[in-house]
């Protein structure tokens, strides 16, 4: 299965990481009609969605280990074949129960998020990785965005079983360009090492790797609060339409498609700690600006989405380089790293929603939500002053 060859194209790591945010979000408009189709309520069907999330933290705390062991080429080759098979039965189901247990293992394709990181660490230098992964980033945030507008045209016009033929296809397609294009990229030294049980707790008792995962982990689950709270606010406070709140939503977005080209051209040049720091302070000083302005009375939807924007600037400044930090700590257990860091960033941001929905108010949402983003985002600040001294420490 080995195959020697060079890194594979920019091309295929961007796609990776893509197609598994689509597989997440692109069939969202048809929950409603698998739901009348299949004879099962719409809570039954959501757990498509919620069901799948924990599926993808449980793979990558798999993948991750398993690709330092014996490569990240097999792994992910078998996940992208078990990804297209489960598609099909996807489509092919007449069944809720059927339906669930096949969507569930389409969760195998989260390898290609966190194998195309550690692929990219292995074949480049931190600083690089930092970069390139800043490039990667910013195309991947197009994603979310047309997924939905993608999967809502194919069940209009086809039905929502198309949605899961494009996924099959689509898979395959991509099965067959990382077969010819991904050659092995786990490093030699681990072709005789492997990466052992007592290497694996070696990384979780390193402090620095926790440092750095949950700066990501936090810097992230601002993004979520903002993706649970935004609709409550657009309602209560400014009562906006649903195209209105698709704009500010997309401000986000536009913000950290920002911030990763910014990593993409500066992380090269300055070390990851400088680069996340300034992410964090960048964040951090624009809801706190945007949250004194609403405590003056200035709630407009300008002063919402304006501060907004920089959480999104900032973790495409941050996220680049803590990812890499993170599989940096121990290279040779590289996909170990970005397996759990991914792992954790799911639960992060699992735990945040649900904590953001429960205790949002209707009344002055805005202000707490923007409390709440500030606060996710100062304890991704308090986890970079944490690493920098760490790594002080290590220095000296």
């Amino acid at each position: 299965m080995t195959k020697d060859k060079t890194p594979p194209h920019l091309a295929t790591l961007i796609l990776l990481p893509a197609f598994s945010v689509l597989s997440l979000n692109m069939f969202l408009p048809s929950l409603a009609n698998i739901a009348a189709d299949l004879d099962a309520d719409y809570g039954t069907v959501s757990l498509s969605v919620a069901g799948y999330l924990a599926v993808t933290a449980i793979v990558q705390l798999v993948v991750g280990p398993l690709s330092d062991r014996i490569g990240r080429r097999p792994v992910l080759l078998a996940a992208l074949t078990s990804f297209c098979i489960a598609s099909v039965a996807c489509s092919l189901a007449t069944d809720i129960l059927t339906f669930l247990i096949f969507r569930m293992l389409q969760g195998g394709i989260v390898s290609g998020y966190a194998l195309s990181l550690a692929i990219v660490r292995d074949t480049t230098s931190e600083r690089k990785a930092a970069g390139l992964i800043g490039y990667i980033s910013m195309t991947m945030a197009i994603a979310p965005m047309l997924g939905p507008m993608l999967g809502g045209a194919l069940d209009t016009a086809f039905g929502w079983r198309a949605n899961f033929y494009f996924y099959a296809m689509f898979g395959l397609l991509l099965l067959i360009t990382c077969w010819i294009d991904l050659g092995e990229t786990k490093p030699a030294k681990l072709e005789q090492t492997g990466a052992s049980p007592e290497s694996l707790r070696t990384l979780i008792r390193e402090p620095l790797f926790w440092a750095y995962s949950l700066c990501t982990t936090f810097s992230t689950g601002a993004f979520y609060i903002f993706l649970t709270g935004a609709p409550l606010v657009a309602t209560s406070e400014f009562d906006v339409t649903t195209a209105q709140l698709g704009i500010y939503i997309g401000t986000i977005t536009a913000g950290f498609m920002l911030g990763s080209f910014l990593s993409g051209r500066f992380a090269p040049q300055y070390e990851p700690s400088t680069m996340m720091l300034a992410g964090r302070l960048t964040a951090c000083v624009g809801l706190t600006l945007g949250l004194v302005a609403m405590l003056m009375g200035y709630m407009t939807p300008i002063t919402f989405s304006g501060s907004t924007i920089f959480v999104g600037l900032g973790n495409g400044l941050t996220i680049p380089s803590s990812n890499t930090s993170a599989m940096s700590v121990r290279p040779n257990l590289a996909g170990s790293a970005a397996g759990l860091n991914g792992a954790l960033v799911v639960a992060g941001g699992a735990i945040l929603t649900a904590f953001t929905g429960l205790i949002l108010p209707i009344e002055r949402a805005g202000v707490v939500l923007h409390m709440l983003m500030l606060a996710a985002s100062g304890a991704g600040l308090a986890s970079v002053l944490w690493a920098i001294r760490l790594q002080s420490q290590r220095r000296y």
